[in-house]
C-alpha cells in the first residue's frame, strides 16, 4: 500500500508526530549538554519506516530540526574531545603519585 494514499490529514499527522518525537530527543540532548543532567530515554529514536515523503508544509520545520541536530552533533563532538583530554590529564596526575613540594619556605 502506498503510504501517501492514506488521508492527507492522517499522513501529515504521522509526520508531525515523528518530527515532534525527534525534536524532543534533540531537546533532551541539548539539555544534557547544558549540564541539566537529563535522563536519557531507554531506547534511542528510530525513524518510522513507512512515513513516505515529507509533506511540503513541514519542510521548514524539518530543515530547522536538521540544523539543530547538526549543531548538537558538533557540540557533542567537542564535549567528547574535552572529556578525553580531561581523562588523559587525570591519568597523568594519578600516575605521578602524590605531589611533593618543590620549595620549602624555611623563613615562613
Amino acid at each position: 500500500m502506498d503510504v501517501t494514499a492514506v488521508a492527507p490529514d492522517a499522513f501529515r499527522a504521522r509526520w508531525e508526530a515523528a518530527l515532534t518525537e525527534l525534536e524532543l530527543d534533540v531537546a533532551e540532548t541539548e539539555a544534557m549538554l547544558a549540564g541539566d543532567h537529563v535522563a536519557r530515554p531507554a531506547s534511542p529514536w528510530t525513524p518510522p519506516s513507512d512515513l513516505g515523503p515529507l509533506p511540503e508544509p513541514l519542510r521548514a520545520r524539518a530543515e530547522l530540526l536538521l540544523e539543530r541536530q547538526a549543531e548538537v552533533a558538533q557540540r557533542l563532538s567537542e564535549a567528547l574531545v574535552l572529556s578525553r583530554r580531561q581523562a588523559r590529564l587525570t591519568e597523568v596526575l594519578r600516575a605521578g603519585g602524590p605531589r611533593r613540594p618543590v620549595y620549602l619556605d624555611a623563613a615562613g
